[in-house]
C-alpha cells in the first residue's frame, strides 16, 4: 500500500466515499502509472515487429481502477473485452504475463500464448474468457449472475463492454434478461466515442447510453470517466445494489480512447486534428495527478518514485518476456485434441 505525504491529511479538503480511502488512491494511481508505460512498450514492441496487434488502455485507467475499486476480486467476477490492460494490472496479472500474451511466449498464463492477447483464463483472477466478437461477454455475464442468485452466492458480476458493443443484440437481451430476473450484475460501459471508426452518432439515435437502461427497468447513470472519485462512487453504488439483491444497474463512464482502435488503425482518417488534440485535454493520467497534488495526497518526489518504477518494472518484464522461447510447434495441439497412448486421437 502506497502511502501518502506525511504532512498530508488524508483525502484533506476532498469528499471521499465510503470505502475510498487517499491510501487507495494513491495505489490506484501507482497502477495507472504502471499501464501507461507498459501501454507504451506494447505499442512500441509493434512497432518493432514483436507483438502482432494491440488495443490501446490509454484515455480508460481512471474507468477501469475505479471499477476494480468499488468491487471485491475476493468474491467478484470479471468478463472484460480486449481493452482492459489497466484493469488486468488492478486484478493481479503482473507486467511479465501480460507481455508474454502479446510477445506470444512459452509458458504464457491465460491461454498458453494460443489466443489473442487479454484473451483466456487466469489462475489468479476470476476473469472469464471472452470472445472477439463484439459484445459477446454481456449475456456471459448475466449467466453468471443468474447462476449466482440461484446458489445464493455473495458475489457481484461486472461485464466491461464500449459504447460500440451497446449496439449489438447481445447488449439488449442481456440487460433486458437482468432486468426481469434482477440480477447481481453491473454493466459497465466505457464509452469513447468511437466504435472503431464510428462516432457514437451514428451508432445510436440518443446521446446517452445510459438512458436506454429505463426501457429494462434498471438504473443509468453516466459519469465522467476522468474523474476517478465520481467513477469509484457510481460503480460502487451499483455493486451495493446488486450485492444487496436489488438488481442490475447500467454505468456508462465517458472516456477518450487517446490512441487508434487497435495498432492495425489511422484514426486520422476519420477523426479530425482539432479532435485529436481536443481530447489530450481528458488524458486521465494527468488530471488525476493534478487532483491528487491539489489535494496533498501526492507530491512531487512520490510521483517521480511511481513514474521511475513503473518505468524499471517495464524494462524488466520486457527482458524477461523477451528471453522466453516461442511455444513448440510439437505442442501445437496440446489440450486441444485428446491424448492417447497411442499418440494423438483426430477422433
Amino acid at each position: 500500500m502506497a502511502k501518502i505525504p506525511s504532512d498530508a491529511t488524508e483525502g484533506s479538503h476532498l469528499n471521499l466515499p465510503d470505502g475510498l480511502t487517499a491510501e487507495r488512491l494513491l495505489d490506484a494511481y501507482k497502477t495507472m502509472c504502471l499501464s501507461r508505460a507498459l501501454d507504451i512498450r506494447i505499442w512500441t514492441l509493434n512497432r518493432q515487429g514483436k507483438a502482432a496487434i494491440a488495443a490501446s488502455a490509454q484515455g480508460h485507467e481512471v474507468a477501469q481502477v475505479a471499477t476494480v475499486m468499488a468491487t471485491d476480486p475476493t468474491r467478484d467476477h470479471y468478463l472484460i473485452y480486449y481493452r482492459q490492460l489497466t484493469a488486468m494490472l488492478m486484478l493481479g496479472t503482473t507486467p511479465t504475463e501480460m507481455l508474454m500474451q502479446f510477445l506470444a511466449r512459452d509458458g504464457e498464463i491465460l491461454s498458453a500464448a494460443r489466443q489473442f492477447p487479454l484473451h483466456g483464463a487466469h489462475p489468479r483472477v476470476d476473469l472469464f474468457s471472452f470472445s472477439n466478437v463484439v459484445g459477446t461477454q454481456l449475456p456471459q455475464a448475466v449467466g453468471v449472475a443468474l447462476a449466482d442468485k440461484m446458489k445464493n452466492r455473495d458475489a457481484v458480476t461486472v461485464s466491461f463492454f464500449g459504447d460500440g458493443a451497446a449496439s449489438q443484440g447481445d447488449c439488449h437481451e442481456a440487460m433486458n434478461f437482468a432486468g426481469i430476473h434482477e440480477l447481481p450484475v453491473v454493466f459497465l460501459c466505457e464509452n469513447n466515442r468511437y466504435a472503431i471508426s464510428v462516432p457514437l452518432h451514428q451508432q445510436m439515435p440518443v446521446e446517452s447510453i445510459a438512458s436506454r437502461a429505463s426501457a429494462y427497468g434498471i438504473p443509468g447513470v453516466e459519469v465522467d470517466g476522468t474523474d476517478i472519485v465520481a467513477s469509484y462512487e457510481a460503480v460502487k453504488e451499483a455493486v451495493d445494489r446488486a450485492r444487496s439483491g436489488n438488481g442490475a444497474t447500467l454505468v456508462e463512464l465517458r472516456v477518450e480512447r487517446l490512441l487508434p482502435h487497435t495498432t492495425d488503425d489511422d484514426h486520422t482518417r476519420y477523426r479530425s486534428q482539432e479532435d485529436i488534440e481536443r481530447m489530450r485535454d481528458l488524458d486521465p493520467l494527468p488530471i488525476t495527478e493534478s487532483l491528487l497534488k491539489r489535494h496533498g495526497i501526492l507530491d512531487d518526489a512520490t510521483d517521480e518514485e511511481f513514474k521511475e518504477w513503473a518505468s524499471q518494472a517495464v524494462d524488466d518484464a520486457t527482458d524477461a518476456s523477451e528471453a522466453l522461447p516461442f511455444p513448440q510447434i510439437a505442442d501445437m495441439y496440446t489440450g486441444v485434441l485428446e491424448e492417447t497412448m497411442g499418440g494423438n486421437s483426430h477422433a
